[in-house]
């Protein structure tokens, strides 16, 4: 890895402790607790929210006409989203064990709590919940492509691409043909290696 993508790989690892720190301060600033998985609030703030719920009818009587007519086609994604979940689990269950990868812990990827605010209404819980199992998936489905693509094509493109995965930084450069054949096996074996005792570890970078 070159000096240069080092420190870009140390600078987003700053960002993700302080994204971290900056989770710790939302709790305390709107006093709720996690624990064990359940989110708590005070007895207070529970009332305060429920008082700050809009009722459906409203709801729908305020909001925009063409929003409620795109509605089904927003909803019409579940089917794929769905096969691709399925698809992409069993891919990974199938194939993985055969390149020796770890199978990526498709639970990590999936944090749907929104449905738990009492200040939103059913057509609200439902949409957080729709687009809290949409981007989980789709942050699962990179990180299987993403091992899938160390694995088989470990190699940086020619041009700089938007928002690359947090592997991208251990390819080898584009055009560097002795440094890709020299240093294919080092880098699936590092992703090989991923597991302690069983379980995956993280990796961290871009």
């Amino acid at each position: 890895m070159s000096p240069y993508v080092e420190r870009i790989v140390e600078r987003l690892r700053d960002a993700e402790e302080d994204l971290r720190h900056e989770v710790d301060e939302q709790q305390r600033r709107w006093q709720y607790q996690v624990h064990r998985g359940r989110i708590r609030f005070n007895q207070e703030l529970r009332e305060a929210h429920r008082h700050l719920k809009q009722g459906i009818p409203s709801y729908i009587g305020k909001g925009s006409l063409f929003s409620l007519l795109t509605a089904p086609v927003i909803y019409s994604l579940l089917l794929p989203l769905v096969l691709l979940d399925i698809w992409t689990t069993a891919y990974q269950w199938v194939c993985f064990p055969i390149y020796g990868i770890p199978r990526v812990p498709r639970r990590a990827y999936f944090v749907i709590d929104r449905h738990l605010l009492a200040y939103l209404n059913g057509i609200e819980k439902a949409n957080c919940t729709f687009c809290s199992y949409a981007n989980g998936l789709i942050g699962y489905v990179r990180e299987v492509a993403a091992c899938t693509e160390q694995y088989w094509c470990p190699i940086k493109h020619a041009r700089a691409i938007v928002s690359p995965h947090q592997r991208y930084h251990l390819f080898v450069d584009y055009g560097d043909a002795r440094g890709y054949r020299h240093e294919l096996p080092a880098v699936r074996h590092s992703l090989r290696s991923e597991t302690t005792g069983g379980r995956r570890k993280r990796t961290r970078g871009l």
